[in-house]
């Protein structure tokens, strides 16, 4: 088991928990093991979203990367798949991002991504791991004209702007739809406005007025109410949320209902399918992915692949077998003959597209998938007991209660958070009320035992 990267890069309590010894630590070693078998002094890009602890782990981060002898390039606020994007598109040997993503301001995160834009494997992690916590790690240290220097070039943002005009062109200019767009006063809140008026969509901004401490707050993807409540109450065609550092996107209609990355995937998907566009017809979703997106592969006739929970999961199975679409139902979707990481701008544009190639609304759209119900609880748990539900002989007794009652016309799915001290319950099924009140029980079952 990994002792700090979970599911998504390193994620703690800014200051507290992460330290800027511990993001010292992390930055010299990652440039050790990221740029070991380079024959340079590495170039390694930093982004951050726009939490107040921002500049304190970017700070740290840096010392650490000039310590080791690596160049830095200080990106500024930008959003996740920007820096990816930028990664590959100038050669750098490496990049992290440092954000929390949906999490609460008092939360920060470092995830790094590998000089082809990619979140790096949880193998390179853990090496990264073992470097930190190893007297390796005293002895390297650059000297004289060796010690790195870094440079601020927040300017390489507009190429990832670029990006999208050269993409999609004039694809929305006689367009008449309207749109709404919550960027959780987060990495997005400068660039989703400056890339929509470039293509000429008309547009609304909300939450884009970060000031440290309110990313996040009640708003973006995690806090679908205030987009939906907009979109209705100003009469717009949908409305797109983002989370804190920009790599997820959910969506409402122009009723105010939650489209969320299942069905964005099944409309993006016969998209491309129907352009030829689809490799091996294939949807790469991860196991939490409702069983109506599986339904809807069989009757349209798409290869639908599941992986375990986590966009880095999904990327690898894409790269392994020759894929190019797939996400998660949070909302992560990834299309890689663009971009190697979920982008939330990027799925915006391309579900506008998806839907002028319709010339249905979205509430019109989403029908061609079928949604059952799904409840998720999380039952909150001590950090060091998340993964021994399992071997607790009440609670695997009550999951495989449940897996016989649900397995005809349902689905029960039990994981640890790999980010959280959580253990979440999931259950699909007919009857909304009922698997609710299941799903609580066995919550409430699994934080008992396991406090």
């Amino acid at each position: 088991m990994r002792k700090y990267f979970g599911t998504d890069g390193i994620r703690r309590i800014a200051n507290t928990e992460l330290t800027p010894d511990l993001v010292f630590r992390v930055a010299k070693a990652g440039a050790y093991v990221l740029s070991k078998h380079s024959d340079h002094a590495p170039t390694i890009l930093i982004g951050r979203d726009t939490r107040v602890s921002g500049t304190l782990i970017e700070s740290a981060m840096t010392a650490g990367f000039l310590s080791y002898g690596a160049n830095v390039k200080l990106l500024g606020v930008i959003p996740t798949p920007a820096v990816a994007y930028l990664t590959r598109k100038f050669n750098a040997d490496a990049s992290v991002v440092i954000s929390a993503s949906h999490n609460t301001f008092e939360f920060n995160g470092v995830k790094y991504f590998s000089n082809k834009g990619m979140k790096i494997p949880d193998e390179i992690e853990e090496e990264i791991e073992e470097i930190m916590d190893s007297d390796t790690l005293s002895s390297l240290n650059a000297v004289g004209d060796k010690i790195g220097v870094s440079e601020n070039d927040e300017n390489m943002i507009d190429e990832y702007a670029k990006f999208f005009t050269d993409l999609f062109g004039d694809t929305f200019k006689l367009s008449k739809i309207k749109v709404g767009i919550d960027t959780a006063n987060g990495a997005t809140y400068k660039i989703a406005d400056k890339i929509f008026t470039s293509l000429d969509i008309d547009h609304v901004l909300i939450c884009n007025e970060p000031d440290g401490v309110n990313i996040n707050e009640g708003c973006g993807s995690t806090h679908l109410e205030r987009i939906s409540k907009f979109v209705v109450d100003n009469k717009l065609d949908l409305g797109f949320a983002y989370d804190g550092d920009g790599d997820r996107c959910l969506v409402v209609d122009d009723k105010g209902e939650v489209i969320d990355g299942d069905i964005i995937m099944a409309i993006v998907a016969t998209y491309l399918k129907s352009k030829g566009m689809l490799a091996n017809d294939t949807i790469v979703a991860t196991v939490m992915s409702n069983l109506g997106l599986k339904k809807f592969a069989e009757a349209n006739g798409f290869n639908l692949i599941t992986t375990k929970v986590g966009d880095r999961y999904v990327l690898e199975n894409m790269l392994a077998n020759e894929y190019n679409f797939g996400g998660e139902q949070s909302g992560h979707i990834i299309m890689l003959d663009y971009n190697p990481t979920g982008d939330g701008i990027l799925t915006s544009l391309m579900l506008l597209k998806a839907l002028l190639s319709r010339k249905e609304k979205l509430s019109e759209a989403k029908k061609i998938i079928t949604i059952y119900p799904q409840v998720l609880i999380n039952a909150k748990v001590s950090s060091e007991k998340k993964y021994d539900y399992e071997k607790d002989e009440e609670i695997s007794n009550a999951i495989l209660e449940l897996e016989r009652e649900f397995q005809d016309n349902g689905r029960v799915l039990i994981r640890p958070s790999g980010t959280e001290p959580k253990v979440r319950v999931m259950i699909e099924g007919q009857d909304i009320e009922y698997i609710t009140k299941r799903a609580n029980e066995l919550a409430q079952l699994i934080e008992k035992k396991l406090k």
